[in-house]
């Protein structure tokens, strides 16, 4: 996946990432029917080194999702860990500030929503909201935005010093994209409740929201907090890029089986 990592201290230019890129695997019915074997395969890992991961309780992950509005964070926590016991994981949606989180420094809330060691947290948004919409419409300068920047790396920093790996995605789509899955919202009754006019106003800002993911991710995607920019068009693909590095960062901690607790002789028991 280091196709799609994006190293420390570079540029970004979405303009020249293909939304629509699909790796090693054709755009087609026989790459997609390829990638979802390997998802299979990849979600059978994530379920044994979760349970790991849980039974340890000594390390933690969290998994930043952003991306444009219909960019699939739904869809990728959806697919993504559909295999994993809710017991482990938990998911955290940031919508607008309370006026009590405003009240208070804008990591104020998100701190406090990092999973615990033995857990995997999933942000759908996150404290990046902060140095983006507030941004793109004028809430706060771009001095206050750089402030932010390092307070960001320092608080992912502290959190990878503390057992926690953090992983961030930017779900990549092209606008054209994006208009014909906010017009699948308008026509499927079942997902309308999703549609929010809010979003068309939002969509006439698509270059603003580029520019500022573009300074954002180069800001603060770290050695030891990177930043993955995923082409998210094909929505297997998509699926296929954030599961593969998810495992690929649980691996990487050596989780180990966890032994009987208090020295418990497993030979010598006997269940009548």
């Amino acid at each position: 996946m280091k196709l799609h990592r994006i190293p420390a201290e570079s540029k970004v230019n979405l303009a020249e990432i293909a939304p629509d890129n699909t790796g090693d695997y054709p755009a087609n019915d026989k790459g997609k029917a390829a990638a979802e074997e390997d998802i299979k395969a990849l979600l059978e890992k994530l379920k044994q080194l979760q349970e790991r991961l849980y039974a340890g309780s000594a390390q933690a992950l969290l998994i930043v999702l952003q991306g444009m509005d219909t960019s699939g964070k739904d869809g990728t926590i959806k697919h993504v860990m559909s295999g994993v016991n809710p017991q482990g994981c938990r998911v955290t949606s940031f919508k607008v500030p309370t006026s009590t989180e405003i009240a208070h420094d804008f990591l104020w809330r998100v701190h406090h929503e990092v999973p615990p060691r033995g857990l995997i947290g999933i942000f759908n948004r996150s404290h990046y909201e902060d140095v983006l919409v507030t941004r793109v419409h004028g809430q706060i300068t771009e001095k206050v935005a750089e402030q932010r920047f390092v307070h960001i790396n320092n608080f992912e920093k502290l959190l990878a010093q503390s057992g926690v790996t953090v992983l961030k995605f930017f779900l990549h789509i092209s606008k054209n994209e994006q208009r014909k899955r906010l017009e699948a919202r308008l026509r499927d009754p079942e997902k309308q409740w999703k549609f929010n006019s809010g979003d068309l106003e939002e969509r006439k800002l698509w270059s603003k929201y580029q520019a500022a993911y573009e300074t954002g991710i180069a800001a603060t995607s770290t050695e030891y907090a990177p930043w993955y920019v995923v082409p998210a068009n094909r929505k297997w693909y998509r699926n296929l890029v954030v599961a593969t590095t998810v495992v690929a960062a649980l691996e990487k901690m050596k989780l180990k089986r966890v032994p009987a607790r208090g020295g418990i002789d497993l030979a010598k028991i006997k269940i009548e």
